[in-house]
């Protein structure tokens, strides 16, 4: 690349890495306000709130990577136009390319990244996630005990905590078991944990006491101890395997489903639907590359309507996601529609570069270019009459 073409490529990711990281904290802030009941209600730990919040960060950085590229892209060529960086790239003879290429190459490192993400990352952190939320809502001392109040597991098996604490231990932990007919337990702890070990689910009580009751002679022993365990794996759920959803499997799950599952025989449309958006998604941030340089990369005075233009980049973007979400919505049912999920982007990266390499520029009918000119100017009017008195500043 030339000097002009790092220069714009420079501007250009720099515009998208920080509308990146703008809108993924804005949708992490959103998506973790959701999962907020993991520490109030489910009484989970910090860490475990961190970790299902930060899973969800790579498929919706993947949702919103086209529109940063779009906001990035429609920004730069704003301020490029604004310094009248375009117009001296015009008036030097410089072709349009210049402009155009560090568009192109940024889109396809953008593409690149959404394919590789797409297929593999994305897929593993939602999969991961559904695990997560599903150990969460299996949780016993999560979902059913309560601090301060005797919680009554099953018949004869009573548990009382004082307090969760914010790494999830136990304070001032009582568990009544009477389901023995022969003899009775109760114990007491200042300091509980749960843990899991493989195949069974303990809860480590420490600084406590075990008090046995014989039923037949009524005979109380009390032991103290510093560390006990006590077995929770026959009150933990058995059957809490989670169900993975299309955007949750593989790609390769998707390429070759399990047809023997009844989970995949009755969604088989959305596990192709899930496919073909992987495989074309990539595909829009090119796309957009085309519909915003069309509509902005050429210079324009400030009574060229430029703010209109804007409007027709974004207008044109949204059309383009629009079809290629109607089409990705039926893939899965229709060869056509399919087909469309990548015809529409591609079509228009096709059209788009056509267009500007005969030359031609993007252009309001004259009628519609008078009008909005006519608006402009009242605006600007209405704008002088009503601003502030500048007597005091002179």
């Amino acid at each position: 690349m030339g000097l002009i073409e790092r220069y714009v490529f420079r501007r250009m990711a720099g515009a998208f890495l920080g509308t990146l990281l703008a809108l993924a904290g804005v949708v992490w802030v959103t998506q973790a306000l959701r999962q907020l009941n993991l520490v109030t209600a489910k009484g989970q730990t910090l860490l475990t709130f961190l970790e299902i919040s930060g899973l969800a960060l790579p498929f919706l950085t993947l949702v919103i990577a086209p529109f940063a590229y779009l906001t990035a892209a429609i920004v730069t060529l704003n301020r490029l136009n604004a310094d009248s960086e375009l117009v001296v790239v015009n008036a030097s003879g410089g072709s349009r390319l210049l402009v155009l290429r560090p568009m192109l190459l940024l889109a396809a490192v953008v593409s690149a990244t959404m394919a590789i993400a797409g297929t593999t990352l994305a897929p593993l952190a939602q999969r991961q996630l559904r695990t997560e939320v599903t150990k969460v809502n299996v949780d016993l001392i999560a979902n059913i005990v309560r601090p301060g109040l005797f919680t009554e597991i099953e018949p004869g098996l009573t548990f009382h905590i004082r307090n969760r604490a914010g790494d999830g231990s136990l304070a001032g932990l009582l568990v009544d078991d009477q389901r023995d007919p022969a003899i009775g337990y109760t114990y007491m702890a200042e300091q509980a944990v749960v843990l899991e070990v493989p195949g069974r689910t303990l809860l480590v009580m420490r600084d406590g006491s075990l008090q046995r009751l014989n039923r037949a002679d009524d005979a109380l022993s009390i032991v103290q101890f510093e560390a006990y365990a006590f077995d929770l794996s026959d009150l933990t759920p058995q059957n809490s395997a989670p169900v993975y959803k299309p955007s949750e499997r593989t790609t390769a799950e998707l390429l070759a489903p399990d047809l023997s599952d009844d989970y995949v025989q009755k969604n088989i449309g959305r596990f192709g639907a899930e496919l073909h958006d992987r495989l074309s998604q990539p595909l829009v941030p090119m796309a957009f590359a085309v519909v915003v340089f069309l509509c902005l990369g050429d210079a324009r005075t400030t009574r060229q309507g430029r703010g209109f233009a804007v409007a027709a980049a974004i207008l044109g973007a949204a059309a383009v996601r629009g079809l290629h979400f109607a089409a990705v919505s039926r893939a899965g049912t229709s060869p056509a529609m399919a087909a469309l999920a990548y015809g529409i982007p591609l079509a228009t990266l096709g059209w788009g570069l056509l267009t500007i390499l005969r030359d031609r520029q993007f252009a309001l009918p004259r009628p519609i270019e008078r009008a909005v000119e006519a608006l402009a100017w009242a605006s600007e009017r209405i704008a002088d009459r009503f601003a502030p008195s500048r007597r005091g500043a002179r």
